[in-house]
């Protein structure tokens, strides 16, 4: 299998998630004033749980993939903090009230990361 393809796929992948998330987190509650029925999205907490153990495998690969062969801290660090928002957000309770604030600043991060080592490993 070519490295460079499947290094690329998995950050592609990652990218797509941490883009789902920031949606969800940011452009649902817009639909939501327009479309009272999206609100049942927004605050539906099984699809914010789906997204970030979507998350984990494919950025747990890229983290472990990164340790064998890169070895760049920064990277795997920001992967890893953006994974600790997203899980703090979803599962910590009383961090309820900052919920928003920890996913947009954990997709963030994973999809700034993710999309770092994307264009590294294209050129």
């Amino acid at each position: 299998m070519n490295t460079n393809a499947s290094t690329s796929t998995l950050d592609a992948s990652a990218i797509g998630l941490s883009g789902l998330c920031l949606i969800h987190c940011l452009a649902l509650p817009v639909f939501t004033a327009v479309l009272p029925i999206a609100g049942t999205l927004a605050e539906a907490e099984w699809i914010h749980k789906l997204l970030v153990l979507l998350a984990l495998p494919v950025s747990g690969l890229v983290v472990w993939t990164s340790l064998k062969t890169e070895q760049n801290i920064l990277l795997i660090g920001c992967i890893t903090a953006g994974l600790a928002l997203l899980l703090g957000a979803v599962f910590i309770e009383v961090l309820h009230d900052v919920e928003t604030l920890l996913t947009v600043a954990g997709a963030s991060l994973l999809a700034s990361a993710h999309g770092y080592r994307f264009t590294t490993h294209r050129q």
